[in-house]
């Protein structure tokens, strides 16, 4: 399989669009000591959460949070523990288990807000690619396919070679593709918007926006 991918309109954010939600901001201003937040206009509700998570201690706020979005899959030690971490490190790129990083990334950006910079600040990029796949059966896109297909354009230094080396040439599973990039949205005519974490993709890492590179994929033996 080949893939030829060009890439465009690639930018620096630090807060994905969409991740919170009006509904997450009035059950959060609730835990937040505001229970009037259903009442409130929609267009205020962020202002509002960003007001009353301030007056909060932030390990208390970030426990808070923590526990809304996490509280399923974590301990309350653990919660505890990266509550108190997230005010020094940046648990979005650094965490172990790379399937927290999304979630984390959002919860610690909307900390960093609220405190005006008390936490680390952590990034994220999107960008759009025009794929063009040639195989002789049809493909359907997925995180694995576009991740071994933007690698070809990336530079040595890039986390992806130096960390997946392996999976990206198919000698092994590629199972953390799907957490690698965050939100894989298909817009038509082979354009897909992409959006991960500049811990793992950055724009000087990019030494084209135009490349083409041979697919290979794990075969169980």
């Amino acid at each position: 399989m080949k893939s030829t991918v060009i890439i465009s309109d690639l930018k620096t954010i630090n807060k994905i669009k969409g991740y919170w939600t009006n509904d997450d901001y009035i059950k959060l201003l609730v835990k937040f000591d505001f229970p009037d937040a259903v009442n409130s206009k929609p267009e205020e509700l962020w202002e509002m959460l960003q007001m009353a998570i301030s007056d909060f201690e932030p390990n208390e706020s970030a426990e808070i949070l923590l526990n809304y979005k996490l509280g399923s899959h974590l301990s309350r030690g653990q919660i505890e523990n990266i509550s108190n971490e997230l005010q020094t490190d940046k648990l979005a790129e650094e965490y172990p288990d790379i399937s927290f990083h999304y979630i984390l990334f959002n919860i610690n950006q909307l900390l960093y807000s609220a405190y005006n910079g008390k936490f680390p600040n952590t990034e994220a990029v999107t960008f759009s690619i025009n794929l063009s796949i040639k195989a002789d059966h049809e493909v359907k896109v997925t995180k694995e396919i576009v991740l071994k297909s933007l690698a070809a354009g990336l530079n040595d230094h890039n986390l992806l070679h130096r960390l997946f080396e392996k999976q990206l040439k198919g000698e092994a599973e590629f199972n953390e593709a799907e957490n690698i990039i965050w939100i894989l949205k298909d817009l038509g005519d082979h354009n897909y918007q992409v959006t991960t974490s500049e811990y793992w993709i950055s724009r000087e890492e990019f030494l084209t926006a135009e490349f083409s590179s041979s697919i290979q994929f794990h075969e169980e033996a």
